[in-house]
């Protein structure tokens, strides 16, 4: 093909995206030519109310709140912005996203933003609480290589060899995106590897959760691997989890969490807060375990969680005490934090880690008792035993967790209406299209789609 004389070739533009990350855990949003990012940093660009309901189907429900009518705006927080200037394809481009809230042309906040929820509720522990968070969220994921090896032992570093390249470039795209990658290892389960960031305090630790997810996402992609973060990928396979570890601190950031003289070490305040969080522990897997999937994960006797309980480094309590080590000159108040374990990547993280928060301020404003404590596996204890501890077996399935979600008055009423009435009509129409799947189905079904 012949050139005009003069004429310099063409090149790609770069782009620069502006993204939500939604109710079903699916980040989505809307590009242009980064050399134009001044014009959008103000007034944003265009959304539509109806993508609020989506489901992870891509299917609109019938029923949804939002018709086809409205506008909105996603208003980036350009603290938040992520690039990664290059990965293993030499020729890919630029990964350059920036995290948005949605809000109305007016700019006042969108009462269905999920972000936005998790920024009011961040700010509600400062104002009312005089309290900060320090979170960070770990993923598991499965990967497949591009070309088909046979899976190492658990754990192994065969293992750890077989995924070295991809950890490495993981690893540095991360710390390009300023997520402070600390491990990559291999899993329990057959090519289940999983990836750990620092903590970062308020909405960042929710944004550097979706940043974690991309970025894996990307890197993949461009090495020709498959990668699922779905809760199950086999019916009878190791599930993917994800662990949200949380402290608390004051606003000069001392903690708040840690008392050495008190049982567990839990301070008053901790006790209360963890409490918020056992209690309505039931009704938040409706939004931390949000896919039928998610129900194949929650069991007893899969180191996940089936039971609302807190234990002292016990892997089958939904809320778990994290070990601090003694070694050294580490503060022992620092380290402290509390995990929780029934969490998976088919969640929001910004709607999960709010709707965890309002649960530990109730448990603070209501001042409720923290008794629901073990240290054995829940299952192995008599039903009697369990009762009288206040110990209460998770919902079993996705309806029966909305349904608990609903009746939990205090929780539900905390969140705002045009947000539970998306959530419930993706949810419904979501059930209605998984509901012939097998459970080998399902695992098939999601691990496509997350």
């Amino acid at each position: 093909m012949s050139r005009t004389p003069g004429v310099a070739p063409l090149t790609p533009v770069d782009m620069t995206t502006l993204v939500t990350t939604d109710l079903v855990g699916i980040t989505r949003g809307r590009s242009f030519p980064t050399d134009e990012l001044p014009r959008y940093t103000a007034t944003g660009c265009g959304w539509v109310p109806a993508n609020i309901v989506l489901t992870p189907q891509d299917t609109i429900p019938s029923e949804s709140p939002w018709g086809a009518y409205g506008d909105l705006r996603l208003i980036p927080d350009m603290s938040s912005r992520v690039t990664v200037s290059n990965g293993p394809d030499a020729n890919a481009p630029a990964m350059d996203f920036i995290h948005a809230d949605i809000c109305e042309t007016d700019g006042r906040p969108w009462a269905a933003c999920p972000r936005t929820l998790l920024t009011d509720e961040i700010q509600r522990y400062r104002d009312q609480l005089g309290l900060q968070v320090n979170a960070a969220f770990e993923h598991e994921f499965k990967l497949g290589m591009a070309t088909p090896q046979p899976a190492q032992p658990a754990l192994s570093l065969t293992a750890q060899r077989q995924g070295a390249e991809f950890g490495g470039w993981l690893l540095s795209a991360l710390r390009a995106a300023g997520a402070e990658p600390e491990m990559f290892l291999p899993e329990f389960g057959k090519n289940q590897y999983e990836i750990t960031c620092r903590p970062a305090l308020g909405v960042a630790a929710a944004d550097r959760a979706v940043n974690l997810r991309e970025i894996t996402r990307e890197i993949a992609r461009q090495m020709g691997m498959s990668l699922t973060f779905a809760p199950k990928t086999e019916e009878h396979g190791v599930g993917n989890g994800v662990h949200l570890h949380m402290s608390l601190q004051d606003l000069e950031g001392n903690p708040k969490l840690y008392d050495e003289n008190l049982r567990n070490g839990l301070s008053m305040l901790g006790e209360h807060w963890a409490a918020g969080i056992v209690h309505y522990l039931p009704a938040l897997c409706a939004l931390t375990a949000p896919t039928p999937v998610s129900y194949l994960r929650l069991g007893p006797h899969h180191w996940s969680a089936s039971y609302a309980c807190l234990g002292h480094r016990n892997r089958e309590a939904a809320l778990r005490i994290c070990p601090t080590v003694s070694m050294g000159e580490k503060s022992q108040a620092q380290q402290f934090n509390l995990e929780f374990r029934a969490l998976d990547a088919t969640a929001s993280p910004h709607l999960a880690m709010a709707a965890i928060l309002i649960a530990g301020r109730l448990g603070i404003e209501q001042c409720l008792p923290l008794t629901a404590i073990t240290d054995k596996v829940p299952d192995d204890l008599s039903a009697q035993e369990r009762e009288s501890l206040g110990i209460n077996v998770l919902p079993a399935s996705l309806p029966e967790a909305l349904a608990m979600l609903r009746d939990s008055k205090a929780l539900f009423d905390a969140l705002p209406k045009p947000l539970t009435d998306s959530y419930f009509a993706l949810k419904k129409e979501e059930l209605t299209l998984t509901d012939q799947l097998s459970p080998a189905q399902l695992c098939e079904h999601y691990a496509r789609l997350y």
